[in-house]
């Protein structure tokens, strides 16, 4: 497998030096309902800088570093070495503040703070390594198309690959990649390998339309080599069956994985959603059609709008937090029990995400041309929306069809269960 990124321009990343990590006293005083202070309190610092972040296609310096300040990387860092582990419910209600005020900022946030649980199913020697030595948590990309190649050798791999989609890499310290084992058997084995961001190469290719601001750029690595300590099955990590969390006793290390990433990734979709709900009722006051006698507060059509949007937008909400609770409900069951169950967690959260961006589309048309200026929060969250449902997880057909196959009794047609 070849990586050709001669002349290809690197991004402006920060890999952070550590040593800002929370004290043993700050993180013995650190719960789930303290860290939903600091988040709303950081909230309209981030609602400040969202278009900061657009500009510089990345997360802002000051409101990241004010995220590592409030443990906010704790959450699914195994208690055993200083973390919350906190339920599906509280990661919801912690990061949907900071969603509401920057939708790109909270993606990167959640999904780092989720990669910490994919990285308690690696191998302990791993773990200890990292969480009980000199990283008491990671931030890392959990990168996966198109897949890389790892070449067995002694010890190890030599992994090669360019990945896209590299959400959390400007502020990365290490990188989970996938990799096809090449040579071993067919089909062959897919994993997770995990190395040091620095070994990375991180090119310059995050312009997009909506989430300007994740920062989700390209990385590359040629023949570096992985420790097998290091590595993880992705078919055990999808079933949440990784071989690191077997001595764990709370239930969220047994969560499927696609599932928890749907409703990871969902967050900022309803953080947008609330958002550009929330703008529209604040404009209907002032706002008046030209050639209208009355403000749109005053229309019929405008407060149906709205009032359709809040039903909406709170019917995702429920759908995504019991999709949540159900996925590790789900984390008790085997084999095809548990690949039907998965199925229909994502389908669910697909139907909630494409709620929210029926319901902020359908705000926009009636929003009025000034609610479109790049000034205004409410355009960020229109666009914000339309790049979040193209993941491919909220893909609503191809999450229908494998429910649909699933409820008349036949196989799915897609590893991506």
């Amino acid at each position: 497998m070849d990586v050709d990124i001669a002349g290809l321009p690197g991004a402006d990343r920060r890999i952070p030096a550590g040593g800002d990590w929370l004290s043993a006293e700050e993180l013995a005083g650190l719960t789930p309902e303290v860290l939903m202070e600091r988040t709303r309190a950081l909230a309209p610092r981030a609602a400040a800088a969202a278009a900061e972040a657009e500009r510089l296609r990345r997360p802002v310096d000051e409101i990241w570093n004010a995220l590592r300040a409030a443990g906010y990387f704790y959450m699914y860092v195994p208690r055993r070495f200083g973390g919350l582990e906190v339920t599906t419910d509280q990661f919801i209600d912690i990061t949907l503040p900071i969603a509401e005020a920057c939708a790109s900022t909270a993606w990167v946030a959640s999904f780092c703070a989720e990669h910490n649980w994919i990285l308690s199913h690696f191998p302990e020697e791993t773990q200890v390594a990292l969480f009980g030595g000199d990283h008491p948590y990671v931030i890392a990309p959990g990168v996966t198309t198109p897949i890389g190649e790892a070449i067995p050798v002694e010890g190890g791999y030599r992994v090669t690959g360019r990945w896209k989609w590299g959400t959390g890499v400007m502020h990365a310290d290490w990188i989970i990649a996938s990799a096809l084992v090449k040579g071993e058997r067919d089909p062959p084995r897919a994993m997770f390998c995990l190395f040091p961001a620095a070994d990375a190469a991180v090119l310059d290719t995050w312009r997009a339309a909506g989430m300007a601001g994740t920062g989700s750029n390209d990385i590359a690595v040629a023949d570096l080599f992985v420790p097998d300590a290091r590595t993880v099955s992705l078919t055990a990590l999808g079933a949440g069956r990784g071989p690191g969390s077997r001595g764990y006793r709370n239930p969220i290390y047994r969560m499927p994985m696609l599932p928890f990433l749907a409703m990871t990734a969902a967050m900022s979709a309803l953080g947008a959603a609330r958002s550009a709900a929330a703008a529209y009722r604040d404009r209907l006051a002032t706002h008046a059609r030209m050639g209208a006698a009355t403000a749109q507060a005053e229309k019929p059509a405008a407060q149906i709008r709205l009032g359709k949007a809040d039903v909406m937008v709170a019917a995702a909400e429920q759908v995504i937090r019991q999709a949540g609770r159900d996925n590790l409900a789900s984390g008790t069951l085997e084999g095809e029990a548990q690949v039907r169950a998965r199925i229909s967690n994502r389908a669910r959260i697909a139907y909630a995400v494409s709620l929210c961006r029926e319901a902020v589309a359908g705000l926009a048309e009636a929003a009025g041309s000034s609610a479109q200026m790049l000034d205004q929060p409410f355009q960020r969250a229109v666009r914000d929306l339309a790049v979040i449902s193209t993941h491919v997880v909220f893909d609503v057909d191809t999450a229908y069809e494998l429910h649909g196959r699933a409820l008349i009794g036949l196989p799915p047609n897609s590893t991506l269960v």
